[in-house]
């Protein structure tokens, strides 16, 4: 009977090969605790007496490293780049014929070796005595006759010959040590050389031998060197059914054919999950769940309004059948406009608060209900106080067909209201036609496929980013036309396929109605827009207004001047480039545009151009 004897689950495991998968090992000793048998994700595991173990899979992770002196162990990685030579054999071998089979690599390439016999040899005529080195240069094969190893032996005084052995020749043989070097990769790809001894290649590091070992981790990923001892009960146990636990990124690798399918819950969700909805309370341990299918989702992430009330955010698919409305986006310093201008030509506001005008600065008046059409950035001289002549270069604004220029700094604070053309109602994914984002939205019409729309009643909601996401399609048993799509990247936990039978007729699949709005925390936010701006600077923060003069400013009621044009300015925005649709976002580019860095000038100040109604 198979597997009667108990071994070291890292002897055992460094003794099989992907070919002899799968066996089936019962722990007969040891208790190893470290987390749940079912986190995947990590070398969790707890084992106990009596437990069996399928493995199916073994992948090399390490080499344990242990010194034979001083029993000392530790472990190296794989691509470790440490030269080791072979220590030769201590105990002595009993024929030519044993020592050839024998070396640790194939004989091809372990040729030529170097060998020595405790007694002397004769070979007709030849005498070789007693500690004599041999160099084997090959293998003669002859048919109808024994084969022998080709030897080189060095004489004195610098004579050397050849001389030919069988392979049978009796004796103690030794082998002397090799020049020949490997690598940990060399070394655990083969089994001879896995069971020799070895030193460093650099004899300063250390000259003691060594053996290394192999490190495996298997398909539920724990580490081969758990210290239990095992039997191989392969045998006993073949009919035995065992549980594969799947993480959620693992059944999105299960082929198509697989769905729909019933999975039972091994680990739910962790305990503060990003996700706000009904389902998830269910999500718990040895509960059923019917996986429908799985595919690739587009969503948005939507974001309620700063108010007394939380802020509260929604992850969107953008099969969503509710229809939306723009709203005007609010504004508070001349620089958000330039922002907004940069991702988006062609802004027209409206003020919606008083602003004085600063004649000592050059600033016009503005009134609430002037419209304003951001037209490009400027660079400006400003009247300073400090030269008379700058400030008699300084001209009033000008007209132009019955539209009055005006000239604003990035520094100055206002209020004002984006003025939209259109009253349009849009499906979610139609919002990509010529639209950037983030965008103001309101929800003017819910979606009837939804039992209840949560999106309803927002007096405005903002589309922060668009993302393709990896989802199953899911229900509960009892509810199997009820889906809801789980986003694997955002939820961790473990299921297994079972063989219970669908709940519903085989040839009456269910109509499937899904759940299109996940509410979700503001963790999930927050990592949506770490990972969205991972690799952007932070904004700058705008520009203030320059007090560097220490003279007070003359009285003036001149406008902001334009300088002589020298061709176009390079900081107006090129209308060439397409706005961003966020319909073609993908995972990667789910990135707000980053805002424009404010405009630095020691003799001019930026301003931006308006047209004022």
């Amino acid at each position: 009977m198979a597997g009667t004897t108990a071994l070291p689950l890292q002897q055992l495991i460094a003794s099989l090969d992907n070919t002899c998968l799968p066996k089936i090992l019962q722990v007969c000793s040891g208790v190893y605790f470290q987390g749940s048998i079912y986190e995947i994700s990590g070398s969790e595991v707890c084992f106990s007496t009596g437990d069996l173990i399928k493995v199916v899979g073994i992948e090399l992770i390490s080499v344990s490293f242990e010194d034979i002196i001083n029993n000392e162990k530790f472990e190296l990685p794989i691509n470790h780049t440490e030269l080791f030579k072979v220590v030769p054999e201590e105990m002595p071998y009993s024929t030519v014929e044993e020592m050839v089979s024998l070396r640790p690599v194939g004989l091809e390439s372990c040729l030529p070796f170097t060998f020595t016999s405790r007694s002397k040899m004769i070979f007709g005529n030849l005498t070789l005595g007693a500690g004599k080195a041999l160099t084997v240069l090959s293998v003669e094969r002859r048919e109808g006759d024994e084969d022998q190893v080709r030897c080189h032996i060095r004489g004195q005084q610098e004579a050397s010959a050849e001389v030919c052995i069988p392979l049978s020749s009796r004796g103690e043989f030794f082998e002397c040590e090799s020049e020949e070097c490997f690598t940990l990769k060399d070394i655990m790809s083969s089994a001879s050389l896995c069971s020799r001894r070895f030193r460093f290649n650099n004899p300063s590091k250390s000259a003691k031998p060594f053996i290394l070992s192999p490190i495996y981790q298997n398909v539920l990923k724990f580490p081969s060197s758990l210290e239990v001892d095992v039997i191989d009960v392969t045998e006993l146990c073949k009919d035995i059914n065992f549980v594969t636990p799947l993480s959620l990124t693992e059944v999105l690798s299960q082929s198509d054919e697989s769905f729909p399918t019933v999975v039972e819950i091994l680990e739910g969700p962790e305990t503060r999950p990003p996700f706000k909805c009904s389902w998830l309370a269910e999500l718990s341990k040895n509960e059923h769940l019917v996986f429908h299918k799985k595919g690739t989702s587009a969503m948005v992430l939507l974001s309620s309004l700063k108010s007394r009330k939380a802020q509260q955010y929604f992850l969107v698919s953008q099969q969503y059948g509710g229809r939306f409305r723009r709203r005007p986006r609010e504004f508070n310093s001349v620089y958000e406009l330039y922002v907004a201008l940069v991702q988006a030509p062609g802004l027209t506001v409206s003020v919606t608060r008083n602003c004085e005008e600063v004649e000592e600065e050059g600033l016009p008046g503005l009134s609430v209900g002037e419209q304003l059409k951001v037209v490009r950035l400027e660079r400006m001289e400003l009247p300073c106080g400090s030269s008379e002549e700058q400030n008699q270069s300084v001209e009033k604004a000008k007209q132009e067909n019955e539209k009055e220029e005006i000239f604003l700094p990035l520094y100055m604070q206002g209020h004002f209201v984006e003025v939209l053309s259109d009253n349009k109602k849009y499906k979610l994914k139609d919002l990509s036609k010529g639209f950037s984002l983030p965008l103001d939205v309101k929800v003017v019409s819910r979606d009837t496929e939804l039992e209840t729309d949560p999106l309803v009643g927002f007096a405005c909601l903002r589309i922060e980013g668009s993302m393709l996401e990896p989802t199953i399609e899911a229900s509960f048993p009892h509810r199997p036309d009820h889906c809801f799509e789980i986003p694997t990247q955002w939820l961790t936990m473990s299921v297994s396929f079972t063989k219970d039978p669908l709940p519903w007729p085989s040839d009456q699949p269910p109509k499937c109605h899904v759940d299109r709005v996940t509410e979700v925390t503001d963790t999930f936010f927050y990592e949506f827009r770490k990972q969205g701006n991972s690799d952007e600077a932070p904004p700058p923060r705008p520009p203030k207004r320059n007090l560097s003069s220490s003279d007070p400013p003359k009285k003036s009621s001149k406008a902001l001047k334009k300088p002589p044009k020298a061709g176009k300015s390079k900081h107006q925005p090129d209308k060439s480039v397409p706005t961003k649709e966020f319909a073609s976002l993908t995972l990667n580019s789910k990135k707000r545009p980053p805002a424009p860095p404010p405009p630095v000038s020691m003799t001019f100040e930026h301003v931006v151009q308006f047209q004022r109604y």
